[in-house]
């Protein structure tokens, strides 16, 4: 056994984040951990790669018992790891990224050149093409993962953990790192996969080990499990079906009319976007990042002023208006970005909670603490979101635990309008089933809701009406009984349908 974790367990005063867990990983395999948000996933690696001491238990590598004090200890065993948030200089190319921390050249002279070189070298030697002298801000989501995969590859690893990686790619950009993956393995490299979505798990796994409340629920072969049975086993319970009743949709809540944004290099970001969301409808949005749909969110919620067009909130023109004013004439918003747009880390769960309603919630000028307290407590219960308490700094919640709250915020504003960006990004499939569930509860109050999703399964599944986006213009519009992923992806790439 290339690695052996016995008996892990890691205490936060009270709290065990893990509970006993064994786990284990074999040379040339993908060892898949999967489990709800808070499980204690990223604490169990976060423990393997150097950033977290365990309570109790012990670490074994080719045999022998090992620590690690930091990062750079797991590194210099041949154990990277891939973070679910990039962790990579914008401003610095590829090269630089990739090379950093062991650089080509003298002390006083790096050497760019043989930087490239080596980069150059790694993707011929691991099928991972990037463009070693391109800024890696500028670079799309799926190259900025490979600048990861082979920064670590860089370092030597054998064994890469990867913590959510697919979660801001789009579905070309995540067949490609499964196929890099399985490729990788064929080379001898070994990896642990944290993953929410089971079907890229099922697709790429050898193994897969399930946490719940931070312990082991089973360790089963991929070829003896599938999707429902390893649901049951993170949730403790079997999923309810989706029930989405028939559309009758009612008066426009939004009209987007010949919305155009100009581009700093003479095209237009967006380009006479013209689209229209009924009461009791979700249009869903479906195209690959860098499309304009940010830029159209944006413009909606008044983040952004468009050059030309006119947005409509049910009967007022709110073009140009703050986000504040629009928010009032019926806007609610859960953003693409939770950490961008939708929180600030250093707030608490209750303040968190707060934003956007604080306004209805005061009188003669004071918070209404005690009803603010019982609104929050009740969503950290409906979404079971995991805090310590209400107090607790949300930079502490896990990325899928804070989209909870963001999601609940929004939905609770009780606006006619609702925009749902990526709405279940990094969430697990019991949160996913409840956010999903609630959504649809709102469309049929009379909501009406513009859904964004770079996942696809979510825009067939929740949407009424799919536009697509192409190079800042609707490419096409579908209903929902004639859309299929096939379609969709043939206008997303540019193409077209008959």
């Amino acid at each position: 056994m290339l690695l052996q974790m016995d008996k892990i367990t890691k205490k936060y005063g009270e709290f065990s984040a893990n509970r006993g867990i064994d786990f284990s990983l074999r040379a040339g395999e993908v060892h898949a951990i999967v489990g709800e948000n808070g499980a204690g996933k990223t604490t169990l690696m976060r423990i393997l790669y150097g950033m977290e001491q365990p309570t109790s238990g012990s670490i074994r590598l080719n045999g022998k018992e090992v620590t690690f004090s930091s990062p750079l200890d797991a590194i210099h065993h041949g154990i990277g790891m891939v973070h679910q948030h990039f962790m990579l200089f914008p401003s610095f190319t590829i090269a630089e990224n990739i090379v950093i921390g062991n650089e080509p050249g003298s002390s006083a002279r790096f050497d760019r050149k043989q930087a490239v070189k080596i980069v150059d070298g790694l993707c011929d030697q691991y099928g991972m093409k990037v463009d070693p002298r391109a800024v890696t801000g500028s670079s799309a989501p799926g190259i900025q993962q490979r600048v990861e995969i082979l920064k670590v590859l860089y370092q030597g690893a054998e064994i890469i953990i990867l913590d959510e990686p697919t979660g801001v790619l789009t579905p070309m950009e995540v067949q490609e790192l499964l196929q890099a993956i399985k490729l990788l393995t064929k080379q001898g490299k070994s990896f642990i996969l944290i993953s929410h979505k089971l079907n890229e798990v099922l697709d790429v796994a050898d193994r897969i080990t399930v946490l719940r409340d931070g312990a082991v629920t089973g360790t089963v072969e991929k070829g003896e499990t599938d999707a429902n049975q390893l649901s049951g086993m993170m949730v403790g319970r079997e999923l309810a079906e989706l029930k989405k009743n028939p559309v009758d949709p009612g008066d426009k809540v939004l009209e987007v009319s010949d919305v155009t944004i100009r581009g700093t290099k003479g095209k237009p970001v967006l380009d006479g976007i013209n689209l229209a969301v009924q009461a009791g409808e979700v249009v869903g949005i479906a195209g690959i990042s860098g499309n304009g749909q940010s830029e159209l969110l944006q413009v909606i919620s008044g983040l952004m002023q468009p050059d030309q067009g006119r947005i409509t909130l049910g009967s007022t023109d709110v073009t140009g208006m703050s986000t504040r004013k629009i928010r009032e004439h019926g806007l609610a918003h859960i953003p693409e970005d939770r950490y961008v747009w939708g929180a600030n880390r250093e707030a608490t769960v209750l303040d968190t909670g707060l934003m956007g309603h604080h306004r209805r919630l005061q009188q003669g000028g004071f918070l209404k603490l005690k009803d603010i307290r019982s609104l929050v407590s009740g969503w950290v219960s409906k979404f079971s979101i995991k805090t310590g308490s209400l107090e607790t700094s949300t930079q502490y919640l896990s990325g899928g635990n804070l989209q909870k709250l963001i999601v609940a915020r929004e939905l609770e504003q009780g606006t006619p309008f609702l925009i749902a960006a990526e709405p279940t990004r990094g969430v697990d499939i019991g949160a996913m089933e409840t956010i999903h569930g609630e959504l649809l509860k709102r469309r049929d109050e009379g909501t009406g809701i513009l859904l964004v999703s770079s996942e696809l399964t979510e825009i067939l599944k929740l949407s009424d009406r799919v536009l697509v986006m192409y190079e800042g213009r609707i490419a096409g519009e579908l209903p929902a009984q004639e859309a299929t992923e096939e379609k969709l992806g043939l206008l997303m790439a540019g193409g077209s349908i008959q």
